[in-house]
């Protein structure tokens, strides 16, 4: 399969490009994403498509999304951007009581086969109200797809699978991912099914499971603990809903010490779930209690270094991996 090196913003780019290409019921919608104002993902394709398929809509998150269910149950296929993720709860109601619910108050005779883009901005001292990973809310919402990406593979193939999968599906883009570099297939039918997590790296003491910006961190710290003679496995879940408990579940049991990582805020968060999931299906195989490190319990700072005592690091990592040792040992 030809590949080409790219950055993450160019893989979505051209995943949305090659959509619209091959199917004319693709269009999107959103703030600020036609020429000349678009400068993420969606930059070139008004021109390119034509503003009837790229639409500029007004500053209303639950007036695109609602826009975007309507379209799609008239037979389009709809990808909304919502700019920054602290806004979607603007839009929860269209997203939960509508879009989610479709298939089943219509007696599955109508779907929401809709896509919403939206960017998490968290470490780049954007503050309390534009740097929440909040997926966690809709992971909770029966209905809906959350997806995370952590490559510009992953997320050429991940939105690719969610344009085109039939049910809504949320789309979570990390903004200090998008200059991440990578190779990715330029096949227009590349795709990755949604539901199936990857290794992204192998070992046999340690699991470290995690998703978008923080599976970087795990890779890093998965370096670092190596160089103390302790071999770490990255599993990268890519989908949140619907969960690859398989993949999680096989790791795990052959290690039998896991740390789970993420962005978002640790209480309550998506590691919870998977603690539970892990503690019910392997009791009495795990070897250390579970390990969780996400963001802290606090409104996001402004200021840098105060922000970066907030989000999970390759050392806070290190740290939970060598505690799940230590009690392994102890216990062992």
């Amino acid at each position: 399969m030809d590949e080409k090196e790219m950055t993450m913003r160019e893989a979505l780019n051209l995943a949305l490009d090659q959509a619209m290409q091959v199917d004319e019921r693709v269009f999107l919608l959103g703030e600020d994403i036609a020429d000349p104002g678009a400068t993420g993902p969606t930059a070139g394709l008004s021109t390119k498509y034509g503003r009837d398929r790229v639409l500029d809509t007004p500053i209303s998150e639950a007036g695109i999304v609602g826009a975007a269910i309507g379209a799609a149950i008239d037979g389009l296929l709809p990808v909304a951007e919502i700019m920054i993720m602290d806004f979607i709860g603007l839009a929860a109601d269209q997203l939960i009581n509508h879009a989610a619910k479709l298939r089943f108050m219509t007696g599955g005779r109508t779907g929401a086969p809709i896509t919403v883009r939206t960017q998490v901005y968290g470490g780049l001292g954007t503050g309390a109200t534009h740097s929440q990973s909040l997926e966690a809310w809709f992971m909770h919402v029966p209905g809906l797809k959350v997806i995370v990406p952590s490559t510009p593979r992953d997320a050429k193939g991940l939105l690719t699978s969610a344009i085109f999968d039939e049910d809504p599906c949320l789309f979570v883009e990390t903004i200090r991912l998008q200059t991440q570099r990578g190779l990715v297939p330029i096949d227009p039918e590349f795709c990755i099914p949604l539901g199936r997590a990857e290794i992204k790296r192998t070992g046999a003491d340690v699991t470290l499971i995690s998703y978008g910006r923080s599976v970087q961190d795990a890779l890093a710290a998965a370096a670092r603990l190596q160089e103390q003679d302790v071999s770490a496995e990255v599993v990268d879940l890519r989908t949140l809903v619907p969960l690859d408990v398989e993949t999680i579940c096989k790791s795990v049991r052959r290690t039998r010490r896991v740390v789970v990582v993420h962005d978002a805020v640790q209480f309550a968060g998506p590691g919870a779930e998977i603690a539970a999931i892990l503690q019910c299906e392997l009791f009495g195989e795990l070897a250390a209690p579970i390990e969780r490190v996400g963001a802290r319990f606090v409104p996001t700072p402004a200021a840098p270094a105060l922000e970066a005592e907030v989000y999970p690091s390759p050392a806070r990592i290190v740290a939970a991996a060598q505690r799940a040792l230590r009690l392994a040992s102890t216990h062992g």
